[in-house]
């Protein structure tokens, strides 16, 4: 079978960051990509894109399926059916330490006939992204890592602990525990 023809990597790395997840008793979060494919509560999306809690405990009928990721949940106290294709998945991580992986835009889901106003193609607000030294940026299939800041993923020739760039706000309670983590390629 030619690579091109074979399944996408990205189903089976979402089970099995949700079984790593459930399994270390962390939350598991998925941030999405908000179009006219993706059926989640509008009022909760924000810059096109919406963060969800797919843990047992938030979810019920949980499906992650090859195509679709589908489950409901309650909220502000009402049941919503939530059904989110697979290639809309921007990130899965956990909450209590962002350890995770985001995955880039699929093509088929950047040429989208409605895109959403004002789209946002990266990482959650929790993530940011650090692409490696000589990273294609035009691969389709990337895959990238969570590491903590002052990590593999610092910026090259900073020391560990520099704080983040004047652009970014500064971590909430301060010290490590605050700290947001990286993102780091890895091929």
């Amino acid at each position: 079978m030619n690579p091109l023809e074979s399944n996408s990597t990205r189903p089976y790395l979402i089970r099995a960051l949700y079984d790593w997840c459930t399994d270390n008793s962390f939350t598991p979060y998925v941030a999405v990509l908000v179009d006219d494919t993706v059926q989640v509560p509008r009022e909760y999306v924000k810059n096109g894109e919406i963060v969800l809690n797919i843990s047992f405990d938030a979810t019920s009928s949980l499906k992650l399926g090859n195509d679709f990721i589908e489950f409901k949940a309650r909220f502000a106290g009402i049941a919503r059916d939530i059904m989110v294709p697979v290639n809309r998945v921007l990130a899965i991580y956990a909450r209590e330490n962002g350890q995770g992986m985001a995955f880039p835009v699929a093509p088929e889901a950047a040429g989208s006939a409605n895109p959403p106003a004002n789209p946002v193609v990266r990482a959650p607000s929790p993530l940011s992204s650090v692409p490696a030294a000589g990273a294609d940026t035009d691969a389709h299939d990337r895959v990238v890592q969570l590491v903590p800041p002052g990590g593999a993923a610092a910026s090259p020739g900073a020391p560990a602990g520099t704080p983040p760039p004047p652009d970014e706000p500064p971590p909430k309670g301060g010290g490590a525990a605050g700290a947001r983590p990286a993102l780091k390629r890895i091929k």
